[in-house]
């Protein structure tokens, strides 16, 4: 487990950071009296997402592999990160939906019908807690596989000779 002591401590990070981007998101009426702009702002988690992976992977290199890492070796501890993220997927979506905004899939459902984006039966079955814990729960290891190659990259220091 301390081999993985630093992913671990990431994988929470980052589902924290997500939690408190969730309550902007609602702070900022994106979840209700501005919701038209959710589709658009959502999108901008990216920046802290990505920064989050790049700070986790230094911290891996710098305290575990005493400053020099392979890109395997990131690859491998993004990977597990993202594993993380992923567990905590479910939890994460119960807390944002139960706790930060409960009214969220209501009012996106009113939203998307009085704009004929998709009918009632269409916005219910899309726009529900099972079906958003399914897409993080998915989402979450293919963008943590694709962040984690990327970030790799730069991230890998040779031995200096």
């Amino acid at each position: 487990m301390k081999k993985y002591a630093i992913e671990i401590k990431w994988g929470v990070l980052f589902t924290l950071m997500m939690l408190l981007w969730m309550m902007l998101e609602k702070g900022l009426g994106w979840h209700d009296e501005q919701i038209e702009k959710h589709y658009i702002y959502t999108n901008f988690v990216a920046i802290p997402a990505i920064a989050f992976y790049v700070v986790a992977l230094i911290d891996k290199r710098q305290n575990y592999f005493r400053g020099v890492m392979t890109y395997k070796q990131g690859f491998i501890s993004g990977l597990i990160i993202s594993l993380i993220v992923m567990l905590l997927s479910p939890l994460m979506q119960v807390i944002t939906s139960l706790y930060i905004t409960p009214h969220y899939f209501e009012n996106v459902i009113h939203y998307v019908v009085e704009h004929n984006e998709m009918t009632q039966t269409e916005a219910e079955a899309y726009f529900n807690l099972s079906n958003y814990i399914l897409q993080s729960t998915m989402f979450a290891p293919i963008m943590g596989v694709i962040t984690t190659a990327i970030v790799a990259i730069f991230v890998k220091r040779k031995e200096k000779v």
